[in-house]
């Protein structure tokens, strides 16, 4: 009986308002616009990883990691690829990334989530054209700075708008079009990484980081015309404006109920000065905790690993440079189909239930992908791979990357972004984005350092955090599914251990009594 209880409680409650209101095709429409700001990240993701498995990149670039590839340095499969200046030119984006979406924080709270999709689209755009013609290591770097700004601003503002903008009953679906639009912009990549490696002018890296101002122009044009979100406009005292907005995303309904809601919440968010130290206080404690553990743990999948490294990898477990392009495309196709899954299934079966099952598949192809590396290379690396064998491995990879894409990817950015109230929802998403960007850097600077001195020991190493992640949703991860973004308060404090961190309402708690003596 204790263990039912237990469960229910760390399922949440159902929220006690419901709206009404229509998924409208102006909704679905400004919601698919906003939602290209993830085309710039995945672009990114599936685009580096490829570009830096080009012969004709390595010359030019990073000849010692070249040698160490053609075998005149190295001749262990695990350490070819382990450069200090080649994990840089990954990661710096990363890093910036960090920095940009604690100022990203301010401009969206003051200026609109909007105006903070602008500029980031512009200045990603800037940044792809300077890494597409860039002449040395140094122009690399600056033109990955200037994405990761872009990133940073994006990732900040497009989980918050897509959040307000949704109906309640869809949040869950629209939020997760950010997570396919990373996905749709991984696979791009990896289709164009395949192609350009066969231009014979060893020009197409070019080609590959030049067409990253494709989406970015998607996104710069996309927030021009994109109007705001009612929340944002109320925080900026434009209340009627902000209720014509309403209206006109709910379609015809009567929509006094929410909006009056909404104004209450935000008059009650502006007591409250200072969203950094508001954070800190005990009863955001619960909030602070999954905006930091969330995207940790969901950088600490490994799925990094497979996705913006996936050429890399693929040709460190002995693939040839198309062969492993191939396959990289082939994980990147599967990432994008198992995300439509997760748009169908989020608002059906719950966030919980994702989380859960999609841990438990990882952790078991984590465990098979270390097992099969393990057994072919041992720890010399310098076997061969058969092309049986090689299906095999590549078929557990795309298992993983299957369970990933339908949890722990969208559910790591629609979660932290719909439990935060108002008067800390900027800075909690910069939180957010701040945690995944530093893993997301360090993920990207250590990989194939760790790759070279742990071997096949590295997959076990991920796959024993996705079974501590897998625990802590189990027992911290409270159900959101269902629930007003503004009446979320309510799941913490129905949950079994964050209510010792929530001021219980005592008139509520005395109608409890009553109805349950």
């Amino acid at each position: 009986m204790a263990g039912g209880a237990f469960v229910a409680s760390a399922g949440g409650a159902k929220g006690n308002k419901e709206y009404p209101g229509q998924l409208t095709a102006y909704v679905v429409f400004t919601c698919l616009i906003a939602a290209c700001g993830g085309l710039i990240f995945g672009y990114d993701l599936g685009i580096s990883g490829g570009v830096t498995a080009m012969t004709p990149f390595l010359q030019k670039f990073f000849p010692k990691v070249y040698r160490k590839q053609i075998g005149v340095e190295s001749a262990n499969q695990y350490c070819k690829f382990n450069s200090l200046l080649l994990t840089l030119f990954t990661s710096s984006l990363y890093i910036a990334a960090l920095v940009a979406s604690l100022v990203a924080s301010a401009v969206s709270k003051k200026f609109g989530r909007r105006v903070s999709m602008l500029f980031g689209g512009l200045v990603f755009l800037i940044g792809a054209a300077i890494n597409a013609a860039a002449q040395n290591v140094a122009m690399l770097i600056v033109g990955r700075i200037l994405l990761g700004i872009g990133v940073g601003f994006a990732n900040q503002s497009v989980p918050l708008y897509l959040s307000e903008m949704a109906p309640y009953k869809y949040r869950g679906a629209l939020n997760s079009l950010f997570q396919l639009m990373i996905t749709v912009g991984i696979f791009l990549a990896n289709v164009v990484n395949y192609l350009t490696d066969k231009m014979s002018n060893g020009q197409g890296w070019r080609v590959s980081l030049g067409l990253a101002v494709v989406p970015a122009l998607i996104m710069t044009i996309g927030a021009i015309f994109l109007s705001d979100t009612p929340n944002s406009i109320i925080d900026r005292n434009k209340p009627e404006e902000a209720k014509k907005q309403l209206q006109r995303i709910r379609g015809p309904v009567n929509i006094d109920e929410e909006f009056n809601d909404l104004v209450s919440a935000i008059h009650e968010s502006k007591k409250y000065k200072g969203q950094w130290s508001n954070l800190m206080q005990r009863k955001y404690r619960p909030h602070l905790c999954m905006a930091v553990l969330i995207p940790f743990f969901q950088q600490f999948t490994g799925i990094n690993v497979v996705m913006f490294y996936a050429p890399v990898l693929f040709k460190t477990i002995g693939f040839h440079s198309a062969a492993s392009l191939a396959s990289a495309m082939i994980t990147g196709g599967v990432n994008l189909i198992a995300t439509f899954l997760a748009i169908y299934l989020v608002d059906k079966k719950g966030r919980r239930f994702l989380f859960l099952e999609g841990g438990c598949q990882m952790f078991i192809f984590q465990a098979l992908i270390g097992t099969l590396i393990g057994i072919k290379f041992g720890t010399e690396g310098t076997a061969a791979i058969p092309t049986g064998y090689g299906i095999l491995l590549v078929v557990c990879i795309c298992l993983f990357v299957a369970g990933f894409a339908w949890s722990w990817a969208p559910l790591g950015w629609l979660v932290p972004s719909e439990i935060f109230p108002l008067e800390i929802r900027s800075a909690g998403q910069s939180i957010n984005v701040v945690v995944n960007m530093f893993c997301t850097f360090l993920i990207a600077q250590i990989f194939l350092t760790m790759l070279c001195h742990m071997k096949f020991g590295l997959f076990f190493f991920f796959g024993v955090m996705v079974a501590i992640m897998t625990v802590f949703v189990y027992l911290f991860v409270p159900e959101t599914k269902g629930i007003p973004i503004e009446e979320m308060s309510q799941v913490w404090k129905d949950h079994w251990y964050w209510k010792r961190f929530i001021p219980q309402d005592v008139e509520l708690e005395q109608k409890r009594k009553t109805l349950n003596p």
